[in-house]
């Protein structure tokens, strides 16, 4: 089962926003003086009436860091193209893969060599639902 949780940029919430680049490595002098707020709803959000958000069922995307539990927010009015990530529909079951474009025609591509890729065929009940534009993950 998917769920499915609406996003609406009217309804978002400003929080406190540092802008300034924190260092992965060694550390950097960082104010607790926060000049600026964010809408995340507005910065993850830019057709709010065709994004919806689903959670990530499983392993087959960890290579591009899309883990089991992870929410991600897909765009209903974006064009699907060669390489990027979507959430598809084949035979009524529910997917995310990367869309790739080879010579024989289009394959849905894990980022887990531990499954392979699907290629679509004229036989299939194949949908793109939209296209994957941000992932959510709630740290340990």
């Amino acid at each position: 089962m998917v769920e499915i949780f609406e996003l609406s940029a009217e309804t978002g919430i400003e929080i406190p926003f540092f802008d300034v680049g924190v260092a992965a490595g060694n550390p950097s002098y960082v104010t607790e003086y926060f000049p600026d707020s964010i809408n995340l709803n507005q910065e993850l959000v830019p057709n709010p009436k065709a994004t919806f958000c689903v959670r990530v069922s499983g392993q087959s995307m960890v290579g591009a860091g899309i883990n089991d539990g992870d929410l991600l927010i897909v765009d209903k009015q974006l064009e699907a193209k060669d390489n990027q990530i979507i959430l598809a529909v084949i035979n009524g079951d529910y997917t995310v893969k990367r869309l790739q474009k080879r010579a024989d025609g289009y394959y849905l591509q894990p980022e887990n060599p531990d499954f392979e890729a699907l290629k679509i065929t004229q036989f299939m009940d194949f949908r793109i639902w939209g296209v994957v534009t941000g992932v959510i993950k709630k740290m340990a």
